[in-house]
């Protein structure tokens, strides 16, 4: 198996098949179409933000409140900017490594961002514990609680 870029979900090779089940999802192509609008808008938001981290450039930060402004149905733009930063800002803390992200107009996910995608879908569905479930699998120990209500209040803005 190939690894894609950022660690996003193994490729096999010609003539190769996943070795489970379990493997199997996670070697299926992901796209932004799978999402609800709400959460295209969020993973274009975490892929700015993502960026201007990377680079460290402004005009990252520009480009997602332009972004978050043109945005059909979103109320309040320039707290939704702020609660998908404060997201990202946790999920950074005490990582071994930089969250993955894809360039913003790239229709595939990287598995970073999959695991993004699903936490804000959880939150979006508000079953009692299912999220607090998940959560334990993508933060660091100890970043459990506060990951939790960033994700509920990204969901709910």
């Amino acid at each position: 198996m190939m690894q894609d870029a950022c660690g996003s979900a193994p490729i096999p090779e010609a003539g190769q098949s996943p070795r489970c089940a379990l493997q199997a999802v996670h070697a299926t192509p992901r796209s932004v179409e799978s999402y609800d609008q709400f959460c295209r808008i969020a993973l274009s938001l975490f892929r700015f933000i993502g960026a201007a981290y990377a680079t460290g450039a402004s005009d990252c930060w520009e480009a997602a409140y332009r972004y978050a402004d043109e945005a059909p149905d979103i109320a309040d733009s320039p707290l939704l900017v702020a609660r998908a930063a404060a997201l990202v800002r946790i999920l950074r803390s005490g990582r071994p490594c930089e969250l993955c992200f894809m360039p913003p107009s790239c229709r595939r996910l990287s598995q970073d961002e999959a695991e993004l995608m699903r936490l804000l879908a959880v939150a979006r569905r508000k079953q009692p514990g299912e999220l607090e479930a998940i959560m334990c699998q993508f933060v660091p120990s100890g970043a459990e609680a506060a990951a939790t209500r960033a994700v509920n209040a990204l969901a709910l803005c």
